[in-house]
């Protein structure tokens, strides 16, 4: 029985959206099972898919926290 954990941010796919919406994870999961029956035959029914949404202060990229990483790369700076 697999078990997939998929990690997204809390600010949604759209800039305008702070969340990830129902319909996106739905396809995420759905998307995340299709590859491990494709890949290693493991039934669709058989398979847990776990979606974690980490909010924005708890991440970060380029030793930075996300949002002051982004705030250096607008202005030019990284």
């Amino acid at each position: 029985m697999p078990i997939v954990t998929i990690q997204v941010t809390r600010e949604g796919s759209d800039p305008s959206r702070d969340a990830v919406t129902a319909e996106e994870k739905a396809a995420l999961i759905h998307g995340a099972s299709q590859l491990l029956l494709d890949v290693l035959g493991k039934p669709l029914d058989a398979t847990f898919v776990v979606i974690e949404e980490v909010p924005m202060e708890n991440w970060g990229m380029g030793g930075l926290p996300v949002a002051e990483y982004r705030r250096r790369r607008k202005a030019g700076g990284g």
